[in-house]
C-alpha cells in the first residue's frame, strides 16, 4: 500500500493535470452562456445555432434574443448583460471606431485583424468569421426598375429628391445606409420611412408602393421571392460584413477546451447562400428559428 505522503503526491499530480486541461474551470464544468441578438430574424437564427451547438456540448444556454439594434446590443456585451452574439465585421468596426468605415474594408482579413485589435481593450474577442457576407442593399420593385432603368446605385441620384427611402429606424444615422447614400452616392431622398430591420414593414411597403427604394439585408429570400431588384453597389459602398460571432473574454476563460471550436465549426460552414436559404424557411415559409437551426446542425453533422 502506498504511503499517506505517496497517496497525496498522486493525488496533486492528477488535480494538476485535469486543471491543466481547462484553466479556471473545474473538470466537467461548462458555465452558462447567455447569447443575445439583435431584432431580425436572422439573427436569431445566427443564436440558435451557437445556442444549440453549445447545448449539445453540455453547456446551459441562455436565449436573450431580439434585444433591439446594435445600439443596444454592443453596449449589452461590453457591460456583461450578455456573453456573447453574432456581428457582420465591417459594421461592427465601423460602430466601434465612429469613423465613417474608414477602418474596415472590403477584405475580410484585414478587417477581422483590425477588429480583434479594436476589441482588445474592450475585453472582447472575435472568433472565427464566416463566409457568409450580409451587407445592407438598396432594393426597388421590378416595375420601377423597368420605368426608371436603375440597375445600379448610382443609378438613384438621376431621380435625386424624388423618391422615397424605407428602412430600419437607425438607416438615417448609419454610415452603410442613409448616410452612405449621401456622402458615397450623392443620393438625395424627398422622404426616408422608418419601417423595420430587413423585415415584413419593408417588404410590404415596397411591394404597396409606399415607398420607391427599401432597405434590405442582401441575404433576404423575399428578394428572389419577390422578384425584386437588389441595385448594384457599383461604388462599394458595403464592405466586408462577414458574420463573426464576438465573445466576452470573461467567458472564454471559464468555458472549456471545446467552446472554441464549437462555435468556429458553425461559422465556418455557414455560406452566403446557405444564410439566405435558412432565412426562406424562417420569412417565407414560416418555420420556427429553433427548428430550422436544429435541422441545419444535423445535416452538418455538428448535432444529433
Amino acid at each position: 500500500m502506498l504511503k499517506a505522503s505517496m497517496w497525496r503526491i498522486v493525488l496533486a499530480m492528477a488535480t494538476v493535470m485535469i486543471a491543466g486541461c481547462a484553466p479556471g474551470a473545474s473538470p466537467g464544468a461548462r458555465p452558462t452562456v447567455r447569447i443575445g441578438s439583435t431584432n431580425f430574424p436572422e439573427q436569431v437564427i445566427l443564436g440558435e445555432l451557437y445556442g444549440q451547438v453549445l447545448e449539445a456540448s453540455g453547456y446551459t444556454v441562455e436565449r436573450r434574443f431580439n434585444l433591439g439594434s446594435r445600439e443596444i446590443v454592443a453596449p449589452a456585451l461590453e457591460s456583461g448583460q450578455i456573453d456573447m452574439y453574432a456581428e457582420y465585421m465591417a459594421t461592427y468596426l465601423t460602430f466601434l471606431k465612429k469613423d465613417e468605415g474608414m477602418s474596415a474594408s472590403t477584405d475580410p482579413a484585414a478587417t477581422y485583424r483590425t477588429l480583434q485589435e479594436t476589441l482588445r481593450g474592450k475585453n472582447l474577442t472575435v472568433l472565427d468569421y464566416a463566409p457568409a457576407v450580409d451587407t445592407n442593399g438598396f432594393v426597388v420593385t421590378k416595375e420601377t426598375s423597368d420605368r426608371q432603368n436603375l440597375k445600379k446605385v448610382s443609378d438613384l441620384a438621376r431621380l435625386n429628391n424624388q423618391l422615397t427611402l424605407g428602412g430600419p429606424p437607425e438607416c438615417p444615422d448609419r454610415p452603410f445606409c442613409l448616410k452612405g447614400l449621401e456622402g458615397t452616392y450623392g443620393v438625395r431622398v424627398k422622404e426616408f420611412k422608418a419601417l423595420d430591420a430587413g423585415g415584413p414593414l419593408t417588404v410590404a411597403a415596397l411591394e404597396g408602393k409606399q415607398v420607391d427604394v427599401a432597405v434590405l439585408f442582401t441575404t433576404d429570400a423575399a428578394i428572389q421571392a419577390k422578384n425584386f431588384v437588389l441595385l448594384d453597389d457599383d461604388k462599394r459602398l458595403q464592405l466586408a460584413d462577414n458574420v463573426a460571432p464576438v465573445v466576452r473574454n470573461e467567458l472564454l476563460n471559464r468555458a472549456l477546451a471545446d467552446f472554441g471550436p464549437a462555435i468556429n465549426g458553425v461559422t465556418t460552414r455557414v455560406t452566403t447562400e446557405e444564410l439566405t436559404g435558412l432565412n426562406r424557411q424562417v420569412g417565407l415559409d414560416r418555420k420556427e428559428p429553433r427548428d430550422v437551426a436544429r435541422d441545419w446542425l444535423r445535416a452538418k453533422g455538428l448535432v444529433r
